[in-house]
């Protein structure tokens, strides 16, 4: 079977690997659940290659992603409940029926207004499902499986689509340093699941001020994290040039490094 640019040899190929008699055991074996936590991972991936501005990679990444798709399509096809082409044509339908902006009525909208449209057309359609009164309210839609800071984000954003909301971000720095307190008090009385708690707090605290200053949380903290790591290795690298070993190695010593590395990179980003 030879590649091929069409979608067509792709939903082939799959359906080959899916093949009871003839296709390959670990793909034949698969359900929903268990290639659920790959698609996952292959979104974060494409995030990945995006944030690394690597444009091969990120070809490859979005390949890997569009096979979870095709993978979860021929499990629902082989079950009877839909193929690829349907959700195509569910997904076409929706983008259709959410700019009727573009495609029905001739008008031109702001950003902030097709922003609006889409969300004023996405209620409506809840409203219509069938499903809608056992729907879990205006939270009912936000997925469960969503990465905390993510679903926190989507949580206080339904909640302000209601009014209930600051209106300056400086009043949400109010409640982190009121979340912060918190913590300090169950540090203090040191109680674990206190901790748990105050701390999941103070981190819906900070996911709310990243969304009032329109900031991704997952990307903000994708960054310090990788910021954390490149100073990191400049440590193990220096204490390696010194001859010191990491495990001997004074927290001044790491310190010093770190700020070392920081400072390199402040000069790296003004020059």
């Amino acid at each position: 079977m030879q590649s091929s640019r069409d979608i067509s040899r792709l939903l082939e190929i799959m359906a080959a690997l899916r093949h009871p008699k003839t296709g390959c055991g670990w793909d034949v074996q698969q359900t929903f659940e268990t290639i659920s936590p790959f698609t996952i991972e292959e979104a974060y991936e494409v995030a990945d290659a995006i944030g690394r501005r690597d444009m091969a990679d990120l070809k490859d990444e979005l390949g890997d992603l569009l096979l979870q798709v095709v993978f979860h399509s021929q499990i629902a096809e082989e079950a009877g409940h839909f193929d690829f082409g349907g959700v195509v044509q569910s997904i076409t339908q929706k983008m259709i029926r959410r700019h009727p902006h573009v495609f029905d009525e001739n008008r031109e909208l702001s950003p902030a207004q097709a922003k609006a449209s889409w969300a004023a057309i996405k209620a409506a359609e809840k409203l219509a499902r069938e499903d809608a009164p056992d729907s879990g309210g205006l939270m009912g839609d936000v997925p469960l499986a969503l990465p905390g800071l993510t679903r926190a984000v989507k949580l206080q954003r339904q909640a302000a689509t209601i009014g209930f909301d600051w209106d300056d971000a400086r009043l949400v720095l109010d409640k982190i340093r009121e979340e912060t307190a918190e913590v300090e008090e169950a540090l203090d009385l040191g109680e674990s699941d206190a901790i748990r708690e105050e701390i999941g707090d103070l981190l819906c605290a900070v996911a709310n001020l990243a969304r009032h200053v329109s900031v991704d949380p997952e990307d903000a903290i994708r960054g310090s994290n990788a910021k954390f790591e490149r100073r990191f290795r400049f440590i193990e690298t220096e204490l390696a040039r010194q001859r010191v070993s990491p495990g001997t190695a004074t927290l001044e010593q790491m310190e010093d490094l770190w700020n070392s590395a920081k400072a390199q990179e402040k000069r790296s980003k003004s020059s």
